[in-house]
């Protein structure tokens, strides 16, 4: 393949390209719809025979994320996916990854729920992702593409990010991004980091050798409070600076716009549409779409949303993201939410109608 390919590819299928591409060192998973795709693309592109990168189906999700943690401990670019349900049970070794400052990357296309739900997609996975989802006071980082170019794009910032800042890092997708097809331009080759370049960038790696140094320890333990309050402390003050420096969005059309459409993921690209037709009507409206889920743009929502006459935030679900609309406006605003439930994805219709009767 050329270093640089367009190539027409699912969002589940990109993911798989692009890891490859960008280095990555393993993947761990375990097959669950509507995410399969991303192991069994792997499974058909074979890189442990061109880069030497581990694909393996683990036992559960419970298994894969503990493989994670093992392997990012070790400093590799590690990977996992899964879809809601299988997320839910990586959420134990996601605090433990967090509490450990570990870096790993976690990979959730959304489906309907709650329990085992449905295989269709939606976005009710928001309130989980964003509250880092285990137990303890920490965040992931939250990525939220709205395209198969960014499915591929996010996997590299998702490692340089996790890495920057040694946290978990998750790509929160859905059904319709990870199975919508579209053409991609997929990331130059990446080599994989030698060993000598993997102990210069995390020292604090377990490399199995301790000769010249003392025992590196990961661990997410400590029995003492006064020490466990000191690394909770640091661990705030880590998030604040990843707050100060890693918000990330995207507007259209919002600099003459009455109202303002809030949306992330496929609920974004469906809003774009509706924006279309309600300017037809002759309906001035903006769309923002947040791209980093956490840390959330509140700061930025709050800005552009001044002098508006209402904010629509349209999610695939009963209203979650709604919520940190809301705090960030701070009832400056009139602030109203449009959704649907169990798998069905919003039309545009829908939400231009929503527009009309709400406000």
């Amino acid at each position: 393949m050329a270093e640089q390919d367009i190539v027409l590819l699912k969002g589940n299928e990109a993911i798989a390209h692009a890891a490859i591409r960008c280095g990555a060192d393993a993947f761990f998973g375990y097959p669950i719809t509507p995410q399969s795709e991303i192991i069994e693309t792997l499974s058909q592109l074979k890189p442990w025979e061109t880069t030497g990168m581990v694909v393996l189906q683990a036992e559960s999700e419970v298994a894969s994320i503990n493989m994670v943690y093992g392997g990012a401990g070790a400093g590799k670019r590690v990977f996992t996916s899964s879809s809601s349900p299988g997320v839910a049970l990586m959420q134990e070794g996601i605090s433990y990854m967090a509490g450990a400052e570990i870096p790993g990357v976690v990979i959730n296309v959304q489906r309907g729920g709650p329990g085992l739900g449905t295989i269709q997609p939606s976005q009710s996975d928001y309130y989980q992702a964003t509250r880092g989802g285990g137990n303890g006071d920490y965040y992931t980082i939250v990525l939220a593409p709205a395209s198969v170019q960014e499915m591929a794009d996010f996997m590299d910032l998702s490692f340089e990010l996790a890495f920057k800042y040694r946290i978990p890092v998750m790509i929160l997708s859905d059904g319709v991004i990870g199975q919508m097809m579209e053409r991609v331009v997929l990331p130059p080759y990446k080599p994989r980091r030698t060993e000598e370049e993997i102990k210069k960038e995390c020292p604090w790696a377990t490399l199995g050798r301790t000769k010249g140094r003392n025992p590196n320890i990961l661990t997410s333990l400590e029995l003492q409070p006064e020490v466990m309050e000191k690394r909770n402390l640091r661990l705030q003050e880590k998030y604040k600076t990843i707050k100060d420096n890693e918000v990330r969005y995207e507007t259209h059309f919002c600099e003459d716009a009455d109202y303002i459409i809030v949306a992330f993921g496929s609920a974004a690209r469906i809003s774009e549409k509706a924006i279309e037709m309600a300017r037809e009507e002759g309906l001035k409206v903006g769309l923002f779409r947040p791209i980093t889920l956490w840390p959330f743009p509140s700061d930025e929502i709050a800005e552009i949303s001044k002098g508006k006459k209402g904010v629509l935030v349209t999610e695939i679900n009963a209203g979650q993201m709604v919520d940190d609309v809301r705090l960030a406006t701070l009832g400056s605003v009139d602030v109203e939410s449009f959704g649907r439930l169990g798998g069905i994805v919003p039309e545009p219709e829908e939400i231009v109608n929503a527009l009309k009767t709400k406000f």
